[in-house]
């Protein structure tokens, strides 16, 4: 892959980082909806996104006009303290930013297994391309919920698959779950990598590398030429 279609952006820390990046999503959607009307917006949870969280809610958008879904999501109920869709409702859809309109992954299917058809009509809702795709990584190479050594992980990264979701049960994390698959994530006109930490700055210079893809997940977003990514990095 040429270099100039990963680039990189390292900030003194996470405020900083959060400050510009939160920047460059009201730009991408303000473009979107000016474009076409509509935005669209996946985001992941976990911990190191929720400083990004609180400074977007805070941005002048007309909000009713942005499309919000995650990239992945535990099979907990929504109200669990480990749903992701618990996180962004509390950090990210509160204020003016709770006029956009938010498709979840969690459903009342009774499997995971069940419930990734569910949540793939129910993403068919996001208009597509999505505009934006802001995705983060394990220091074990793990992005959405594609991780290494996962039984669902060929599936995962499928490229024949349409785009849609899929079930894991990823032996080396917690609860079961659902994800977008490689094809979904790069149904897109951006992607976003945010990484924080030394440890993770390492990990992302591996997965630079060549390898394989089952090895370090992420690669299959860093090695792929159809979809820009901007990598943005504190310590």
């Amino acid at each position: 892959m040429p270099s100039s279609w990963i680039h990189e952006h390292r900030f003194p820390d996470s405020l900083a980082l959060a400050h510009a990046l939160s920047g460059e999503v009201k730009v991408d959607l303000e473009e979107a909806i000016a474009a076409r009307g509509v935005a669209s917006l996946v985001v992941s949870g976990g911990r190191t996104p929720l400083q990004l969280f609180e400074q977007l809610r805070a941005e002048r958008l007309d909000w009713s006009k942005v499309w919000v879904t995650l990239a992945d999501e535990r099979w907990v109920d929504t109200t669990s303290e480990a749903s992701n869709e618990r996180l962004v409702r509390e950090h990210l859809l509160v204020d003016a930013a709770s006029a956009a309109h938010f498709v979840g992954l969690k459903n009342p299917a009774p499997t995971p297994e069940a419930g990734a058809d569910w949540a793939t009509r129910a993403i068919k809702r996001v208009p597509r391309p999505y505009d934006l795709v802001v995705l983060g990584m394990g220091e074990d190479g793990h992005t959405a919920s594609l991780f290494p050594g996962s039984l669902a992980l060929a599936r995962g990264l499928d490229m024949s698959a349409p785009a849609g979701c899929i079930a894991v049960n990823a032996l080396t994390a917690p609860h079961a779950r659902i994800s977008l698959n490689l094809r979904a994530l790069l149904d897109a006109r951006r992607i976003v990598l945010h990484i924080e930490g030394a440890a993770k700055w390492q990990v992302y210079q591996r997965a630079r590398a060549p390898g394989p893809a089952a090895e370090l997940p992420v690669r299959a977003i860093l090695q792929q030429k159809e979809v820009p990514v901007d990598v943005f990095w504190a310590p």
